[in-house]
């Protein structure tokens, strides 16, 4: 165990605004800073830290503590690791002493950073050591690295043999689990034994903000017919869209600046490091997200963006253009000159020329889109300019400030007199309509996203629910199994759903038992419908009266829902008594009613779940892109089921002896057939 002196010494050493500045931009106010809160979504600044006392607040959320608590929330670490991060950081000796059993989950996280710790040492041995890394070594030396640069960054080697760091790493005693949850290995198609991720390739670890190794890209040395880069897939502690690499090495010198720049090979970074250009980091392979900069966005204010000059470079540009700008940054972009990259402009010119280039040609957004324009001769032609002011007006739509917006509305209008004359209250009209389509895209985003993550949580109690009891076994009403789906609110509530709700409330107890064998809240698209179905389940548990007259005499919205789900039945049943001088029975066999909306809810479920996969499909690609393709087809199979079978043949008969015993979690449904 750590002793309490060892642990106060690191305490007293560790600057809590320090680290917690490597997560959260903090801003002084008064003896304290504050900033917006790690731990929940918020517009306005709720989070403090207060250096006289070494404590943080969330007066938002109520998350507080001290900066050890910080640290293993922050990094999912246990207390222990926590401290020793911190000791190794300020310089606090701590011996090797540790008995403290921590989380399965943390043990895990833990172990995987031990994993890809080893990986980066053996791979920067077999740099130095292994002769087959002569190859990278050359590519090194070309680039004008030697081997403080391989020690500073951490650059590495593979072996091509395909098992040496299993081997390695099985010898000096690592858990396989730990290996493969880093991504370091995979298991062998043989059947048996695994083989090295990264093989033949020249390594370059990727770094968290604090400096912990947490991915690899590894790069192609020949002429193989091959990516160029293979990264590390995703894991407990690497989230590629929220990690930028050399923010380790840049972060404290983007604070300085206030400015981040921002390029796009590691070597790009590498190079402009070594060359006293320190507020450099690359977006780790990917394309530019908003998690990278909001990342980007706790150290500086400004960021200046350069890519290549190709079509892929530009197209990249423009993205991340859109993003800064909705992060709410400062945005200028710089264009080296013709076959330039920001390795070989340094290497030639110097880092003076860079930053002397950098503050001649750094443009704003607006100019570097006309500029763009111009270039392609798409100013020149009529058809063409309000395509580009469209194009333009979009990017200024993703910035949140109005008074910005404004600002940047007017700079565009004055721009654009020479090309085309255009009145600036077309130009704020055309941008309200851009900002209304942007709030919808957003919201149908959400909706997507809120989607992916469930359909994330929930696939395994999906797959063993939704094709249940008679259909295998019946979803229980309390568990998982129709999440997954966005939630909407509809202008006109489901008929099958009112439905549902009509029955339970008209027949009682025994109808709700029915329902409930068979649904699940997360089946209902309108918000109110789903709330009430909800108080149906609790009343049902509590034993508490379920029926029209007891929600007519509640408060809103259920006096008013009850009117809605009912009315439709009468006025239905009137227009058909006035037609044919009959009355209408709708309720003559109220199961056959039952099963028949059971089944358009479940139908409607599984359609939006097609589309969903869909969209997923279409932006995933590898393994991951099977996987989803596998998962469509089930649900294309079970959505087949429903559209075709009768509903007497997809849910039974009610038992006339109904098993009325409800648990704190699920209705249990005596069926048919059942001893």
């Amino acid at each position: 165990m750590i002793s309490d002196e060892k642990k106060e010494e690191v305490r007293a050493a560790a600057d809590i605004v320090e680290v917690v500045s490597d997560y959260v931009k903090l801003k002084r106010s008064g003896s304290g800073f504050v900033g917006l809160c790690p731990y929940h979504d918020e517009k306005t600044p709720s989070f403090n830290v207060t250096p006289r006392l070494e404590i943080f607040k969330c007066f938002g959320c109520g998350e507080s503590g001290d900066v050890f608590k910080f640290v293993m929330d922050q990094e999912g670490v246990g207390f222990n690791e926590a401290v020793r991060q911190l000791a190794e950081r300020y310089g606090v000796f701590i011996p090797e002493e540790d008995n403290e059993e921590p989380s399965e989950n943390t043990q895990l996280r833990e172990g995987i950073y031990h994993a890809l710790k080893f990986a980066g040492v053996f791979y920067y041995r077999n740099l130095i050591e292994n002769p087959e890394a002569e190859k990278a070594i050359k590519y090194l030396e070309n680039r004008g690295y030697n081997r403080e640069v391989y020690k500073k960054f951490g650059l590495g080697f593979s072996p091509s043999g395909g098992e040496e760091l299993w081997k390695a790493a099985k010898n000096a005693g690592i858990d396989e689990n730990y290996l493969v949850e880093a991504d370091l290995i995979k298991p062998s198609n043989r059947g048996s034994g695994f083989y090295d991720t990264f093989r033949g390739r020249l390594m370059f670890p990727i770094f968290n903000p604090t400096g912990k190794v947490i991915a690899f890209a590894g790069r192609v040395l020949g002429n193989e017919k091959t990516a160029k880069y293979i990264n590390s897939s995703q894991t407990k502690v690497y989230n590629k869209s929220e990690v930028v690499y050399g923010v380790n090495f840049a972060r404290n010198e983007i604070r300085k600046n206030k400015e981040v720049i921002l390029v796009e090979g590691y070597t790009d970074v590498i190079t402009l490091h070594e060359h006293g250009i320190k507020n450099v980091v690359a977006s780790s392979g990917t394309s530019l997200t908003s998690g990278q900069m909001k990342i980007l966005h706790r150290y500086g204010e400004r960021i200046v963006m350069i890519y290549d000059s190709d079509d892929a470079g530009q197209t990249a540009m423009k993205r991340g253009i859109n993003i800064a700008l909705a992060e709410g940054m400062e945005v200028q972009l710089l264009e080296l000159p013709e076959d330039q990259d920001p390795d070989s402009f340094v290497k030639q010119f110097g880092k003076e020329s860079f930053e002397e280039l950098k503050k001649e040609e750094s443009g704003d957004f607006v100019d570097f889109l006309l500029l763009k324009a111009g270039e392609e001769g798409r100013l020149e032609k009529p058809t063409e300019i309000p395509k580009v002011i469209a194009e333009i007006l979009e990017s200024i739509a993703n910035i949140k400030d109005s008074i910005q917006r404004q600002v940047y509305v007017q700079y565009l209008h004055q721009k654009m007199q020479k090309f085309q004359k255009v009145k600036e209250s077309d130009l704020y009209e055309q941008l309200e309509r851009v900002m209304n389509d942007k709030r919808w895209e957003e919201k149908r985003s959400q909706r997507r996203e809120e989607a992916r993550q469930r359909f994330q949580d929930d696939r395994v109690t999906q797959d063993q629910g939704m094709d249940g009891g008679p259909m295998d076994e019946p979803p229980h009403p309390s568990g998982e199994p129709f999440s997954g789906r966005p939630q909407p609110r509809s202008r006109k509530k489901p008929h099958f759903e009112k439905e549902l709700i009509r029955l339970m409330i008209t027949y009682g107890r025994s109808m709700v038992e029915y329902i409930c064998s068979f649904t699940n809240s997360k089946l209902f698209e309108d918000d109110e419908l789903r709330t009430f179905y909800e108080d149906i389940i609790e009343r049902y548990k509590e034993e508490k009266e379920i029926s029209v007259n007891t929600y007519s005499g509640m408060d809103d919205p259920f006096p008013r829902l009850v009117g809605d789900v009912l009315l439709e039945q009468h006025t239905a049943s009137d227009r058909h008594e006035e037609k044919v001088g009959l009355k209408y029975e709708k309720d003559k066999n109220p199961y056959k009613t039952a099963k028949s909306s059971i089944r358009a809810s479940q139908i409607n479920f599984y359609r939006h779940k097609q589309n969903e996969l869909a969209d997923k499909i279409a932006a995933a690609n590898g393994e991951e892109k099977l996987e989803l393709m596998e998962r469509q087809k089930d649900i294309k199979s079970k959505l087949t089921r429903r559209e075709t079978t009768d509903p007497d043949d997809l849910y039974p008969d009610p038992d006339s002896d109904i098993d009325h015993q409800v648990n704190d979690k699920v209705f249990q449904y005596k069926m048919k057939g059942e001893e």
